[in-house]
């Protein structure tokens, strides 16, 4: 297992246009973060949410924040560290398998 996984989700307090009836960025992130403490536990893994709308100067999150709204790309964006694995509707899924192919593994 790698030392250190991050779990990064941008996006922005105001729902995307594209995201009729689904939870905010934010409320995806806290949900996201619950899901994957349950499985996999809290040691390994760090989460970061980015607000695309006033991102961090610090690259890589700055450029990127930027591309999404640039490219008005359906949020959250999630990443598991530079692997992207959800866009709008992020699928539990995707992100398990992704932190699985780190090493990771479930604890119960």
């Amino acid at each position: 297992m790698t030392n250190q996984t991050e779990v990064i989700v941008y996006g922005a307090e105001v729902l995307c246009p594209s995201c009729v009836n689904l939870p905010s960025s934010k409320e995806q992130y806290d949900w996201l973060q619950a899901a994957i403490s349950r499985k996999f536990g809290e040691e390994g893994i760090q989460y970061t949410y980015i607000d695309i709308f006033n991102p961090p100067e610090e690259e890589p999150y700055h450029s990127f924040a930027k591309q999404v709204v640039d490219e008005d790309l359906i949020y959250p964006v999630v990443f598991v560290d530079d692997e992207l694995v959800g866009e709008g509707d992020p699928r539990l899924k995707r992100v398990y398998k992704a932190l699985e192919s780190r090493g990771f593994e479930p604890t119960a």
